[in-house]
């Protein structure tokens, strides 16, 4: 797919999805024109100057992303740096007031939201349903912040009478996923989608033919290589917050959105189990 077909909202996230492929050359590279200073009228000399590449070799990192070189994507980048949701971005700054830094965090959030959204698979989100509201087994693995999506998961989960259980330690991430059958399904979440327990975790399970779906940043990651279902996260980082903090929010309303479509899928038994798990707890309410 060419880049200029692309609708400016998606050209950001489909960018940096590629950061786990590229060199830490190119990732400043991709840095530094997802920058708000980055505009049509930016000289391809100044880009190279900035982030120490020779012009060809600019040129050259610009077709590798997919452009037919730097006119392109200066043209394709600059109009997604004038979207309004980028104006929601602004870095935290050690004189920020308390106002100042809830704004900046929730506009960082509300970005990662829309942008999350605009890129996710239906496709792949209709199969992991599918997978999960299907299997005789469901384990989710995660490693931590990573881990509390998981335990997160569940949790809904059990809410309307979908057992399953949550994984946060490597040995026994490993002991799961030696045990999963065909019948099974492992939702393994992991911002990077590289660390290492994760996809040896995966492969294990990969081998006892057990369905995997991966919820990550980056859609050409090892731990999408490896799954049935890829669901993707998309957020922008910072010096101060990172990616991980952003894109959080936008995997737990993933969850949300697996937990409701799949009770839809026998919405009579998910809506008689919603009542017994809540009423049985209610009387601990003051």
């Amino acid at each position: 797919m060419q880049n200029n077909e692309i609708p400016a909202h998606l050209v950001g996230p489909r960018l940096r999805m590629l950061a786990t492929a590229l060199t830490p050359l190119e990732n400043a590279f991709l840095r530094t024109i997802l920058d708000a200073d980055f505009i049509e009228t930016t000289p391809l000399k100044d880009v190279a100057d900035r982030v120490g590449m020779s012009e060809a070799m600019v040129v050259k990192t610009a077709k590798k992303f997919g452009f037919s070189g730097f006119r392109e994507l200066r043209q394709s980048v600059a109009a997604y740096n004038r979207l309004p949701v980028n104006e929601m971005h602004k870095e935290l700054l050690p004189t920020d007031s308390s106002a100042e830094i809830l704004t900046k965090v929730f506009r960082t959030a509300i970005k990662a939201l829309e942008e999350t959204l605009a890129i996710l698979d239906i496709q792949a989100f209709d199969k992991a349903v599918t997978l999960l509201s299907g299997a005789r087994q469901r384990d989710f693995y995660g490693l931590g912040g990573s881990a509390q999506i998981a335990r997160d998961a569940v949790h809904k989960f059990l809410r309307i009478g979908i057992r399953s259980t949550a994984y946060d330690d490597t040995h026994l991430m490993l002991m799961s996923a030696s045990l999963l059958t065909q019948e099974d399904v492992v939702l393994i979440v992991s911002h990077s989608g590289q660390t290492t327990a994760v996809i040896e975790a995966a492969k294990v399970a990969q081998s006892n033919k057990a369905s995997i779906i991966a919820l990550t940043n980056y859609s050409d990651s090892p731990l999408a290589g490896l799954s049935d279902a890829v669901l993707c996260s998309t957020a922008q980082g910072s010096p101060l917050m990172g990616e991980n903090a952003a894109a959080r929010i936008a995997q737990l309303n993933i969850i949300d959105a697996l937990f409701v479509a799949t009770a839809q899928r026998d919405y009579a038994t998910a809506e008689n189990n919603l009542a017994s798990t809540m009423g049985v707890v209610a009387h601990k309410r003051r």
